[in-house]
C-alpha cells in the first residue's frame, strides 16, 4: 500500500492490517507526514473487508513509538498557523485510530513513551515485550495535556493511576503498566511477534459484525453522557441477528465445524 511516506509501512497479512511506524533511526518518532499518512492508512483497512483487525507496531527493535519528531518542530511549528495546522494532524490521526471499528492491537516492544503512549492508548488491546518502557514525561518538559488525551489515560487507568503516571513522569516497567490496566498482556521478547501474531489471528477468525457491534457498545458506556446513542448500539445488535454471519455461526455450532464467517 502507497502511505506517502517511507516512514509508514501499511501491509495485510492474514486479514490482520499492519501499521508500522517505520523511522527506527529516530526511535519511531512520529513526524507530520506520518500523522498525515495515519488516517489515509486506517481509512483503507476500514474500508477492506478482508481486513479483520489492525495491529500498531514500531519498525526496528528499540521503541514502539517515542513521541512526536521535535527536530522538525523549529520547521513544522515556527508559528500560530504552522502549530494549528500540526495540530489537526496529530488530532486527526489519533482519532482515525479510535475511530476505526475493526479491533486495533498495538504491539509494543521498547520505548513507548509520551505521544507514543498516547498513541497505544487509541488502541483497543495493548500486548507488550517485557523490555518495554512506559511513561509520560510532561511534569519534566513543563507542557500541558489536553482534555481529550488525558479522558482516554483516564478511561483506560483510572484517576489515580493517570496522576501517578504525570506527577511523577517516571518510567514504568512492564508490570507496572499490567497492573495498572495499561497493558492487556506482557510477553518475553523473543515471543512477542509469534504470540501477537497468533493473538490477532482468532481475532480474525471471529464474527465481524459482533465485534463492531461489542466494540460500539463499550465506546458508547465509557463516552460522555451526552453523546451516548443508545439507539445505534441496538441497530447493531440487530444487524448481528439478521445476518448470514449468524446463521453460519449456528450451522457450524450444530455441525461441530469451525464458522467462515464474511462479515454480512
Amino acid at each position: 500500500m502507497d502511505t506517502g511516506t517511507t516512514k509508514m509501512i501499511a501491509k495485510k497479512e492474514g486479514g490482520i492490517g499492519w501499521m508500522i511506524f517505520n523511522q527506527p533511526e529516530k526511535r519511531n518518532a512520529v513526524s507530520f507526514e506520518m500523522w498525515v499518512a495515519i488516517p489515509k492508512i486506517i481509512k483503507a483497512f476500514e474500508e477492506d473487508p478482508e481486513v479483520r483487525g489492525i495491529v500498531l507496531t514500531g519498525a526496528g527493535d528499540k521503541a514502539f513509538v517515542s513521541g512526536a519528531d521535535i527536530s522538525e518542530f523549529e520547521k513544522k511549528r515556527s508559528s500560530a498557523e504552522d502549530v494549528k495546522i500540526y495540530n489537526a494532524a496529530g488530532d486527526e490521526a489519533n482519532a482515525s485510530i479510535q475511530a476505526s471499528t475493526k479491533p486495533t492491537i498495538a504491539m509494543i516492544r521498547g520505548i513507548c513513551i509520551g505521544g507514543g503512549l498516547g498513541m497505544a492508548l487509541n488502541t483497543d488491546i495493548r500486548i507488550c515485550s517485557d523490555d518495554s518502557v512506559f511513561a509520560v514525561p510532561a511534569a519534566r518538559l513543563g507542557l500541558g495535556y489536553r482534555y481529550g488525551a488525558m479522558k482516554r489515560l483516564v478511561d483506560v487507568v483510572g484517576p489515580s493511576y493517570a496522576k501517578e503516571i504525570f506527577f511523577t513522569a517516571r518510567k514504568f516497567t512492564p508490570a507496572e503498566a499490567l497492573q495498572m490496566g495499561l497493558v492487556n498482556r506482557v510477553v518475553p521478547v523473543s515471543e512477542l511477534e509469534s504470540y501477537v501474531k497468533d493473538y490477532t489471528s482468532r481475532i480474525a477468525e471471529n464474527a465481524p459484525l459482533t465485534m463492531k457491534t461489542a466494540k460500539l457498545a463499550v465506546d458508547t458506556l465509557i463516552a460522555d453522557e451526552s453523546k451516548r446513542d443508545r439507539a445505534a448500539v441496538d441497530a447493531m445488535v440487530t444487524t448481528c441477528f439478521a445476518s448470514e454471519d449468524y446463521i453460519e455461526g449456528r450451522r457450524a455450532f450444530m455441525e461441530k465445524r469451525k464458522p467462515q464467517f464474511k462479515g454480512r
